[in-house]
């Protein structure tokens, strides 16, 4: 039996009704006058009025002494920092890539930036019964990856260039020891020079999502959108990966309208500006 808590729990009416004039204020994310805020919280100045007078009493909202606009008030601004340092953006992630994964048919994983470069920490399996599967601790390659180049995207420049030459040494290792390589496996393409890779990390940010077309393994795509936080930092990449045949990688296709919906949705809720 599935319990509605918002049916089967009793509330306060009148603050919900206030409520809509936070989130007015909120939304619109600049001082506002009274008549405007009640406009947007579909009520007459007169009837909300009494809240702000309340809203005012409690530190949730403040009246500029001059204009006589209302903006947010010390109350809501220590209840905005605090939200934000109790969110866990890996925890609030997971529960919409299991419904992301099942919507749009793909395995779907969540990735850090670790010490190695981007790392797998949360997996959605496809509902398929045929599918690409991925591991917990995957470490994906900064140029080769739609993870890599996501956090090359979005991460400092110091950091990114460093991880760059680090793969450049891991490389020269590989090929002055003779690494074997694997029968049916494209050959590792050259790490680009940083030029290269810039305009790489340009297309990147212009689309505001990456991807990877066979790549790594033939007949094998990815996508990856970002999640940012509060003060506009990348977090947390959401990444979906599938075979090429039933794998939409267009910039503008379904699937990656509904990756960045759901990183959107994550960057929501860690207070991240809007782009």
């Amino acid at each position: 039996m599935t319990i509605d808590i918002d049916r089967t729990q009793r509330g306060i009416q009148s603050i919900e009704v206030g409520g809509q004039l936070l989130r007015a204020l909120v939304h619109n994310g600049r001082p506002m006058a009274l008549k405007d805020l009640a406009r947007e919280a579909e009520m007459s100045a007169a009837k909300a009025h009494p809240y702000m007078v309340s809203f005012g009493r409690l530190g949730l909202i403040e009246q500029d002494a001059i204009s006589g606009h209302y903006l947010l008030g010390p109350l809501a601004l220590q209840l905005g920092l605090i939200g934000l340092q109790q969110a866990n953006p890996v925890q609030i992630a997971t529960p919409l890539i299991d419904a992301l994964a099942q919507r749009i048919g793909q395995t779907v994983a969540i990735a850090v930036w670790g010490d190695r470069g981007a790392t797998i920490v949360r997996i959605a399996e496809s509902p398929a019964a045929v599918h690409v599967a991925m591991r917990h601790g995957t470490v994906f390659s900064l140029t080769d990856t739609a993870s890599g180049r996501l956090f090359g995207a979005y991460l400092d420049a110091a950091i990114v260039k460093q991880q760059l030459e680090a793969a450049r040494a891991r490389r020269k290792l590989r090929d002055r020891e003779g690494a074997a390589k694997v029968v049916g496996m494209p050959p590792q393409p050259p790490v680009p020079a940083w030029k290269d890779f810039e305009v790489q990390l340009d297309e990147v940010r212009r689309h505001g999502i990456s991807r990877s077309e066979g790549e790594i393994v033939p007949g094998v795509n990815a996508m990856s959108a970002p999640v940012f936080d509060h003060t506009g930092a990348i977090k947390l990449a959401i990444t979906a990966i599938g075979a090429a045949g039933i794998f939409d990688s267009r910039w503008n296709g379904e699937l990656a309208k509904a990756l960045k919906a759901c990183a959107d949705a994550v960057s929501q809720r860690l207070g991240a500006p809007r782009r």
